[in-house]
């Protein structure tokens, strides 16, 4: 629990900043006649649609990043995978090469 009220304290003097820049600056409807706020609400539906556009295309980005990203980790993977079988490989001959010494020692020590 302790551990994020460092990070709660750190974020909190920019928090009102963060909801400013979070808040929609969509149009407002305002008091007057119908003709005005239909106006304003075609307006509003066009903000919308420009607004959803917008976040399609930061999907469709942000897939494109991520789907390099995963490569570029499954590449990664793979490579370590291979420098893990190498390592395994080289410990399994280490040893042999010493169980050959120690039977190769034994034997010189009891002729």
């Amino acid at each position: 629990m302790a551990a994020w009220l460092p990070v709660a304290k750190a974020i909190l003097p920019y928090l009102g900043d963060i909801i400013n820049a979070a808040k929609p600056a969509f149009t407002r409807l305002k008091g007057g006649n119908e003709a005005n706020q239909i106006e304003i609400l075609q307006q509003q539906v066009t903000e919308l649609q420009n607004v959803s556009l917008q976040n399609i295309q930061n999907a469709k980005a942000l897939a494109e990043q991520l789907q390099v990203t995963i490569s570029a980790l499954e590449q990664t993977l793979v490579a370590a995978h291979d420098k893990a079988r190498r390592a395994s490989w080289i410990a399994i001959i280490a040893m042999a090469m010493a169980l050959v010494a120690l039977v190769m020692s034994a034997l010189a020590v009891l002729r």
